[in-house]
């Protein structure tokens, strides 16, 4: 079966919610809300096998020049087939057709983003910007993730 990567719906929200929260139950990566997933729905992607969600994804634009991905969920029975790195591909692939130069994340996983180009970083080196919404994470401010950096290659 054929799996594609797309923008989410409005009918992916509760999907989305399910996967991204199950892995936040075991302390993964942090929870969303439903009316957050809402407010945001234009930041996902998610991946389909069929008509079932198996994924999701979100670029999160911050600033001008900077975005997060964020929510990089895959169903634990579709994991190691490269579907992960499919989601972060779009995302930095939409940075990249935005104009936006620098992506970055936060999270327990930094092997995988360092496959896909991102480099760890102080979380200092992030701007003040990105931290709006860390004020309301409920590990805020003793965060245990780490922080990644990817820049978009400039041709000239």
């Amino acid at each position: 079966m054929k799996t594609i990567v797309e923008k989410a719906k409005i009918s992916d929200a509760a999907r989305i919610q399910k996967l991204v929260n199950g892995f936040a139950g075991q302390g993964e990566m942090l929870p969303r809300s439903l009316a957050a997933i809402y407010e945001n729905i234009r930041d996902y992607f998610v991946m389909r096998r069929g008509e079932v969600v198996v994924g999701c994804a979100a670029l999160h634009v911050n600033w001008e020049d900077m975005a997060e991905v964020r929510s990089v969920a895959v169903a634990r029975r579709y994991q190691r087939q490269g579907l992960g790195g499919e989601l972060v591909r779009a995302c930095l692939a939409e940075a990249g057709e935005l104009g936006i130069e620098g992506v970055f994340c936060l999270t327990y996983r930094p092997k995988f983003f360092n496959i896909h180009g991102f480099k760890e970083v102080e979380k200092q080196e992030l701007p003040r910007k990105v931290w709006v919404e860390c004020y309301y994470c409920p590990k805020f401010p003793d965060c245990d993730e780490t922080a990644m950096l990817w820049h978009a290659v400039k041709t000239t």
